[in-house]
């Protein structure tokens, strides 16, 4: 199916820096072919010095229906929201926005859905587990909301600032009484379940999040890095016999979430 774009046509972004690593312009595109809206969707790479003047004018951009915050602004999302659903609301951090009818935006937060379904997709149980979780950004603390929302029984984070990690820890204990605990190393020992939700692996030169010798194969290993489509810590994992699962394949698990959400089609847990 030809792409025709015409000034009728409605636009949708995928905002970040850096940007070069997303998938979600070209699948969600097809996505909206698929549907047979007329809707194209780009991605805008913006620079930190540059994101308070793109928040403070994106209302103002009248054919754009619609946003996926990626990293490092999944909190600026938030902020530009005047709604959010709940899951967005308890993390005030948005992946994905969309126009009301009144011109402002509504915020949703599907990161730890994606990670979740994609785990579940292998056969791996989270109800019942232990989960590390390395990274406690706006992915990270989504994947984390998601563990508990699933059964996760106990759930340990470590960050390398530690106050970011302390302050998600308190946000779901108040949620999750005495099921959140904050780390100091990033030791998988003890775990079902290793989350790997910060941005190493994206290059080449960078060390591995965690010490692999520690790696059992009676544990499954999640990535959010979507490139490589392979990072270093999955190959290693793989090695050691670990279940895993891909940022890529988590990236697909939400693809039909993220174009319902867009495209106001019901949402779980949405308000």
């Amino acid at each position: 199916m030809s792409l025709k774009i015409t000034g009728k046509t409605r636009v949708y972004m995928t905002v970040g820096y850096p940007i070069s690593q997303v998938k979600s312009p070209g699948d969600i595109t097809e996505f909206f072919q698929r549907r047979n809206v007329d809707a194209v969707h780009i991605p805008l790479e913006v620079q930190p010095k540059g994101i308070n003047e793109f928040i403070a004018g994106v209302t103002s951009y009248s054919n754009v229906d619609g946003l996926i915050m990626t990293i490092p602004y999944k909190f600026e999302g938030a902020n530009l929201c005047s709604s959010l659903s709940p899951r967005a609301a308890i993390l005030n951090s948005a992946n994905l926005l969309r126009r009301t009818k009144n011109g402002e935006w509504h915020g949703d937060m599907t990161d730890g859905i994606g990670f979740c379904n994609a785990m579940e997709a292998t056969g791996t149980e989270i109800a019942g587990s232990r989960a590390l979780l390395i990274g406690a950004g706006g992915a990270g603390s989504a994947i984390a909301l998601e563990l508990l929302e699933r059964g996760v029984t106990q759930l340990h984070i470590f960050d390398i600032k530690q106050s970011r990690a302390v302050d998600i820890a308190k946000l779901l204990n108040a949620n999750f009484p005495h099921s959140v605990h904050v780390t100091t190393s990033p030791n998988p020992v003890g775990f079902n379940i290793i989350a790997h939700a910060s941005p190493t692996g994206m290059n080449a030169e960078d060390p591995l999040p965690l010490e692999d010798s520690h790696l059992l194969s009676s544990m499954h290993v999640g990535d959010v890095v979507t490139a490589p489509p392979i990072t270093s810590l999955i190959r290693v994992a793989r090695e050691r016999g670990c279940n895993t699962h891909t940022g890529i394949e988590m990236w697909e698990a939400q693809q039909n979430v993220v174009v319902d959400f867009l495209l106001h089609e019901p949402m779980p847990n949405e308000s």
